[in-house]
């Protein structure tokens, strides 16, 4: 394979392109993709394994009439490439018609996508993988209270994606992303406790110290020891950033235009509607700087921009791509993504919840019996009717305070009612790709004994 800081693609896929144009096609799309990772993985100071690997692939989307086909490859040579090809128009020619797919209008590219500064262009090597990994748990270790790790891992990866349409858009970036997490146990016997801690960046000197994650691993893990287990009741609910982020993930997932087109979403029906209290925003922005998913457009050639799902607590847009939007009659909100061998979609890029007022002292102050969550377990969400229930472990809070840890509990609600009793503290930290402050949510019924 030849190194990817030595390979242009966009030779290569405009070739393509135009013989593509030759078989008589009224739309191609294609997609290259190629990425570089490296990886270790150590448990009790030893090595467990180490990974490096490169691939690259090209996703080929033919159009003839309202009938598409894709075909991929990771063979670039002239046979594979042509025999791909005709793949490909055989497949169309055979395809169930679809009249909601097809590329942008010329009109609706993007012209000009900016420059976002979304590419480390540091590489690790192992040995300095390996280094900072052995620093990291070394440190978790060291935490008074802690018996044994679960694992320790460092990873770094780099993705380069080109596009180029018949519709006359080609773009082309690269983005890195790095990653360091470990846990540990705390505790012995019956009465052991796990918990982790971790870091991810664009950019390594945006990432936490490794001494730093070992150590709020351990710590975390030694505060879970010797937890309560708390008589069913309906109280405040409050998650911390890392927890309260899965609110983001149920909320893109209620508003993704796909599931919107089938109906098949419990805010269906709420567009334009208040559903969270006065003031919230959820915010999206691919072009956050050094956003683990920022991008200068998507994955149909669509431009890319911020935008306000939620604005003063009223939902405002769908999360759409150009087959959801063409099915609800809108226009694309350029959230396409795609893979080399699968259609576009709609998804996300950098999603967050607006800081509140108050810090998250001041957010539990009032509050004489509750719940403070720091891990939730399965996944007991329905998307059509908004029903939750998920099994809940942290800390119970008691006259404004942090009492002493719990575990084994149930929170239950409903999405919609949750999303009208928050309220957001003021500790937001933009990170990963769904970021939240401490949520407060009011009125949930949590299960204990």
């Amino acid at each position: 394979m030849v190194p990817m800081s030595d390979f242009d693609p966009r030779n290569l896929l405009s070739d393509l392109l135009k013989r593509a144009r030759t078989k008589g096609v009224d739309g191609v799309d294609i997609l290259f993709a190629q990425e570089q990772s490296r990886s270790v993985r150590m448990r009790l100071r030893q090595i467990e394994s180490v990974d490096q690997a490169e691939t690259s692939q090209i996703g080929l989307r033919l159009l003839i009439g309202k009938r598409q086909s894709i075909v991929s490859t990771t063979d670039f040579s002239e046979r594979a490439l042509s025999e791909m090809l005709d793949r490909a128009v055989n497949m169309a020619k055979l395809a169930p018609e679809d009249p909601f797919c097809g590329l942008a209008d010329p009109a609706q590219i993007a012209v000009n996508p900016p420059a976002l500064d979304i590419n480390d262009p540091a590489e690790p090597t192992t040995e300095e993988l390996v280094a900072a990994t052995r620093a990291m748990e070394e440190a978790a270790l060291a935490v008074p209270g802690i018996t044994t790790s679960d694992e320790a891992s460092s990873d770094w990866g780099r993705v380069e994606v080109c596009l180029l349409q018949s519709n006359g858009f080609e773009g082309h970036y690269k983005r890195s992303q790095w990653g360091a997490s470990t846990a540990v146990i705390a505790g012995e016997g019956t009465g052991m406790e796990r918990d982790y801690d971790y870091t991810s960046a664009v950019y390594r000197a945006d990432m936490k110290s490794p001494e730093a994650i070992g150590r709020g691993a351990g710590e975390r893990a030694v505060k879970r020891l010797n937890p309560r287990k708390m008589p069913t009741a309906r109280i405040p609910v409050v998650m911390e950033p890392r927890i309260a982020s899965s609110i983001l993930g149920h909320l893109a997932s209620a508003i993704n235009g796909a599931g919107i087109a089938r109906g098949t979403s419990f805010l269906k029906d709420k567009l334009d509607q208040k559903i969270f209290p006065s003031g919230f925003a959820v915010i999206d922005d691919p072009h956050r700087a050094r956003g683990p998913r920022s991008r200068p457009f998507d994955a149909e050639g669509i431009p890319t921009a911020s935008r306000r799902f939620i604005d003063d607590g009223m939902l405002t847009s769908w999360i759409l791509d150009l087959r959801s939007a063409r099915q609800l009659k809108l226009q694309s909100t350029g959230h396409a993504g795609r893979g080399a061998s699968g259609p576009p979609g709609p998804g996300a890029s950098n999603l967050h919840i607006a800081p509140g007022k108050l810090s998250p002292t001041e957010l539990i102050s009032d509050i004489r019996e509750g719940l403070y969550v720091t891990e939730l377990i399965g996944m007991g969400v329905n998307g059509v009717t908004g029903d939750y229930s998920r099994g809940a472990s942290g800390f119970w809070i008691e006259n404004g305070r942090i009492a002493h840890a719990v575990n084994e509990m149930t929170i239950a609600g409903n999405l919609l009612d949750m999303f009208q009793r928050l309220t957001a503290a003021n500790d937001l930290e933009l990170r990963l790709a769904y970021e939240s402050p401490t949520l407060r949510i009011e009125g949930m019924t949590v299960a204990g004994i």
